[in-house]
C-alpha cells in the first residue's frame, strides 16, 4: 500500500502551518514547527514571491492531503464521490474525508494521531457493528458501531483510551471506554476554520 515516507514534520514546515501529525508532540516545545518558527531553511529567499491564484489552490489541497494521510489517486476519488452529492462540494468532500474509519478512531481518542489509527484499523482492531474491519478508508454511515476487540483491549495503545488533548470528542460522536457511535455526520461547525475546501473545488474546476 502507497503512503507517505517524508518527515511528517516537514509537511507542516511545507504548508507553513501546524498540521499536528505526531499528537501531543505537536503541542510541546518539542515541536519542529515551533523551534524554526514556521520556516523551512532557506525560505526566506521566497518570503516576497506573491503567490498565484493556482499556487493558492494547490497548497490548500496539499495541506488537506496530509492532515488526512491521503495520496492524490485517493483525495480525488473522495472529492469525485463529494461532486456527486447535493450541496456545497467543498463541504461534502470534509464530510467524507471525516468519515473515514481512521479518521473516526483518531477522533473518538483512542490514537493520538490519524497514522496510528490507521496503523491500529490495519492490525485489525475494531469491528464495526460487530464484524471485524481493518479496512482504514471505510467510509462509516449514521447510527455505525465501533468498538476495540475483546482481545485488543489488554493492547498497550488501548491502557488509557481518551486521554490528554486529543481527548476532545466532537459532539457528532458518542464514545464509552471501548465503544464508539456515529450520531450524526459532521456538521460545518466542526471543522477546522484554517480549512479552506472552497479552494480545492476551484482547482478542480480549471
Amino acid at each position: 500500500m502507497a503512503r507517505y515516507t517524508e518527515s511528517k514534520c516537514k509537511q507542516c514546515l511545507r504548508e507553513h502551518q501546524k498540521l499536528y501529525l505526531k499528537g501531543a508532540k505537536c503541542y510541546t516545545q518539542k515541536c519542529v514547527f515551533t523551534k524554526r518558527n514556521g520556516a523551512l531553511p532557506g525560505s526566506n529567499r521566497y518570503s516576497y514571491r506573491r503567490q498565484s491564484d493556482f499556487s493558492v489552490q494547490f497548497r490548500e489541497k496539499q495541506k488537506i492531503k496530509r492532515i488526512y494521510g491521503l495520496l492524490e489517486k485517493q483525495f480525488k476519488r473522495y472529492y469525485e464521490i463529494a461532486q456527486k452529492q447535493s450541496g456545497d462540494t467543498g463541504y461534502n468532500l470534509l464530510q467524507v474525508l471525516e468519515r473515514r474509519l481512521d479518521n473516526v478512531v483518531y477522533r473518538m481518542g483512542y490514537t493520538p494521531n490519524r497514522a496510528t489509527a490507521r496503523q491500529l484499523v490495519t492490525h485489525g482492531h475494531f469491528t464495526i457493528n460487530g464484524k471485524s474491519n481493518n479496512i482504514p478508508s471505510t467510509l462509516l454511515k449514521e447510527n455505525d458501531v465501533i468498538e476495540i476487540k475483546i482481545k485488543s483491549q489488554k493492547n498497550k495503545h488501548f491502557e488509557e483510551p481518551l486521554r490528554g488533548v486529543e481527548a476532545n470528542v466532537p459532539e457528532w460522536l458518542e464514545v464509552s471506554t471501548y465503544k464508539g457511535k456515529v450520531l450524526s455526520f459532521p456538521e460545518k461547525e466542526f471543522f477546522d476554520p484554517s480549512i479552506q475546501p472552497n479552494l480545492v473545488v476551484e482547482l478542480y474546476s480549471r
